[in-house]
């Protein structure tokens, strides 16, 4: 009985796994299309460091990726809803980052000053 426990309990750990990596590969996938960030952009080398604290996702979200949460569904609408926000508080909207290939979930990213 203690076997067929500790095979459920960790099939289930790796089911919820999965499903996170899973879900922000489709947040990923939709942030891609939406805005298609050039190869050498921040952004694009940033991968999950885009909504969370590291590049491999597992230290939790970073400001953007918190205001992300509230939306929902990985959808274009759920990116435009906070573009003109300024989620890391550096001075620069969300959508004038990506504009600029920075990360608007990291306040020492920012776009070049003109």
């Amino acid at each position: 009985m203690r076997k067929l426990r500790s095979i459920l309990v960790t099939l289930l750990a790796v089911v919820l796994i999965a499903g996170t990596a899973l879900a922000t590969l489709k947040w990923q996938k939709a942030f891609n299309d939406l805005y298609k960030p050039s190869a050498d952009s921040q952004i694009k080398k940033a991968k999950c460091a885009l909504c969370h604290l590291d590049d491999k996702g597992k230290k939790g979200l970073n400001p953007y990726g918190k205001l992300l949460q509230k939306k929902k569904k990985a959808e274009p609408g759920s990116f435009k809803a906070v573009e003109k926000l300024d989620a890391d508080k550096d001075g620069f909207s969300n959508i004038d980052e990506i504009k600029a290939g920075t990360l608007p979930g990291d306040p020492k990213s920012k776009p070049p000053k003109k």
